[in-house]
């Protein structure tokens, strides 16, 4: 079966630094892998790059089959225009650090957004799947509070409404509660659980090790722009193999 995500040989360069070098890994459908590793080592460019909000100086990407931001031809890769690359973006929902909703926009209207203007959608017909999608969060009695009117946790649940508005094949989650305090952490976590538990394809960069723990099918601990190590997250936790993943583990667990 064709994986959800395939990186061959993915390199990416800013100027004279090269933030990745050579990454190459699989993800299966319905499979949540976790991205851990120290600041700088490259993971969330990595992400950027599965849905070519950066593009890769070298190497390969492909989403469910499909060669990602690229067309090759004669055994060269030509760019897809703006419009193509949107296209394939509009399959892959992605939740920031920071929350980025709108802030003249409620709940339900930042839900709502992207399905009418993008997809075309009716708006009853937005409306409605976005009041299901804020109650699958656990905000159906936010819909019409703005942004500002929320806790940070309850932002991010509603970023990920907003992704999930979208019926994306894949899930992107950039570090998605280091911008939260401790005590909302759980709530935004337990989402991304239930999302995992109903077969949606993840690719988390966390610190959340516990959630890496608990839910993912797969453990990627990368570091000065390579995967360094890969595994079973418990296996990997309880034993792992590189001096490197060793001493990043003891530091944050």
């Amino acid at each position: 079966m064709t994986p959800m995500v395939k990186a061959e040989n993915v390199c990416k360069s800013f100027g004279a630094l090269h933030v990745l070098k050579g990454v190459t890994l699989e993800v299966g459908r319905g499979e949540v892998l976790c991205i851990v590793g120290p600041s700088g080592s490259g993971k969330s460019t990595f992400l950027r790059c599965v849905n070519h909000l950066e593009q890769v100086n070298a190497g390969r990407l492909y989403v469910d089959g499909e060669l990602v931001g690229y067309r090759e031809r004669g055994g060269k890769l030509h760019e897809l225009p703006p419009r193509d690359a949107a296209r394939q973006r509009r399959d892959v929902g992605m939740v920031f650090q920071h929350f980025n909703l709108f802030p003249h926009r409620t709940a339900l209207g930042n839900v709502v957004e992207a399905p009418i203007r993008v997809k075309g959608v009716k708006k009853e017909e937005a409306v409605a799947r976005g009041r299901d999608l804020l109650e699958q969060v656990g905000l159906a009695d936010k819909a019409t509070a703005y942004p500002a009117q929320l806790s940070g946790g309850q932002q991010q649940r509603v970023a990920i409404a907003r992704a999930l508005a979208m019926s994306p094949k894949l899930m992107l989650f950039d570090e998605p509660t280091s911008a939260l305090d401790p005590e909302l952490v759980g709530e935004v976590l337990a989402v991304m659980k239930k999302l995992a538990g109903e077969g949606m394809t993840m690719l988390v960069v966390t610190h959340e090790m516990g959630f890496a723990r608990e839910v993912a099918d797969k453990l990627v601990f990368m570091d000065g722009g390579v995967i360094v190590e890969s595994g079973d997250p418990r296996e990997m936790m309880s034993n792992p193999q590189h001096d490197r993943t060793k001493a990043f583990l003891s530091k944050v667990m």
